[in-house]
């Protein structure tokens, strides 16, 4: 089998290569560059590091070596987005889109369609079920992050490998040390390059520039301060805003006055809900329910959390609408929500929440 593994440099992704070789494949590791070029005034990513790592990794397992250059492919689907959505007042998720467009969707047009398989670092597995692949839960249920594949679709996980989707993260560092790798005591990366090694807000004031408004208390009226501009805060937020005698949350956004609303206390009850819309949904597989008038039993999250949420799902018309069992913190609009089955294995599909 002809297999393209997705290597960053990090311990997983690493690991990944150690355990394909095992396994006796002999894959051809590949390194995106997806970092913003500095002569169309973007802003750097550096990559060096990661580079030679990969590049380490490769000769130590006998691995032909590509760079693939993503830059305006990645700007153009990713950046973009980010930004117009932050721009229209919505929570963005460029992790998601990263997967769906760049790694499984540029890279695949670009040099994944010469391969049989593409491997990657993801803690997330894969089910056989009747002869069709679903995306299905990681063993380690902290490290699972099929919530950040929830966008891919069929095509996508049926040609995906996740080699390390069996292990606990604990398990991938022990093989990693045994193995030498100058990986195995790196830090976990914290995002996709654009938001984790440069500070967010110096990013959307880059773009967005800066337009003060007024700090709202949700349940007087009263003004309690003064922002920036709503592009730098989110629903659910509660460092950055500057006000004192807090906690302060903020519970919503006027971006047509550009208006924050907060609410103050450790718990404010105004920063729950229990109802979640999503618009534009899709199926990763396929519709496992087709037209439905009763209640499914489901599990969603709307964030990438270790925890799964009880709920019910019911469709009306073009809308998922879930009922959560427990009160849910900081429900945006523009964030993805991904459902999964009640036994929380297998990964379904996911919508925007509208």
């Amino acid at each position: 089998m002809n297999i393209a593994a997705l290597v960053s440099g990090g311990v997983d992704s690493s690991v990944v290569v150690y355990r394909l070789k095992e396994a006796g494949y002999d894959p051809t590791v590949f390194y995106i560059k997806i970092g913003m070029e500095n002569d169309r005034g973007y802003i750097d990513c550096p990559s060096e590091e990661d580079i030679e790592i990969t590049g380490y990794i490769a000769k130590k397992y006998g691995c032909k070596f590509e760079i693939i250059s993503l830059h305006e492919e990645y700007w153009e689907h990713v950046v973009s987005y980010t930004i117009d959505a932050v721009k229209r007042g919505l929570t963005p998720n460029p992790d998601m889109m990263c997967n769906k467009l760049i790694k499984f969707g540029c890279f695949e047009q670009n040099r994944g369609k010469d391969f049989d398989k593409t491997a990657t670092g993801h803690y997330a597995t894969t089910t056989n079920i009747d002869g069709k692949i679903y995306l299905s839960t990681a063993k380690d249920k902290v490290k699972d992050q099929t919530y950040f594949l929830g966008q891919i679709d069929y095509m996508q996980v049926s040609k995906l490998m996740f080699p390390i989707g069996d292990l606990l993260k604990s398990e991938v560092r022990k093989i990693a040390a045994e193995q030498k790798l100058p990986s195995a005591q790196r830090k976990d990366s914290q995002g996709i390059c654009f938001l984790g090694k440069i500070n967010y807000n110096d990013f959307i004031r880059r773009y967005l520039g800066e337009k003060e408004g007024d700090i709202i208390e949700l349940e007087t009226g009263r003004k309690v301060g003064k922002h920036r501009g709503y592009w730098f805060h989110t629903i659910g937020q509660r460092k950055g805003l500057g006000l004192s005698g807090g906690p302060w949350f903020v519970i919503k956004k006027d971006v047509d006055s550009n208006i924050i609303y907060v609410s103050n206390g450790y718990d404010p009850e105004t920063q729950y809900g229990k109802t979640v819309r999503l618009g534009a949904f899709k199926f990763i597989t396929e519709d496992v329910w087709g037209e439905f008038d009763d209640e499914k039993d489901i599990t969603f999250k709307i964030r990438h959390t270790p925890d799964f949420t009880n709920g019910k799902l019911r469709r009306i018309g073009d809308i998922y609408r879930i009922e959560s069992e427990d009160k849910i913190q900081g429900i945006a609009s523009g964030q993805f929500g991904v459902i999964y089955d009640k036994e929380s294995r297998l990964c379904l599909g996911s919508g925007v929440i509208v």
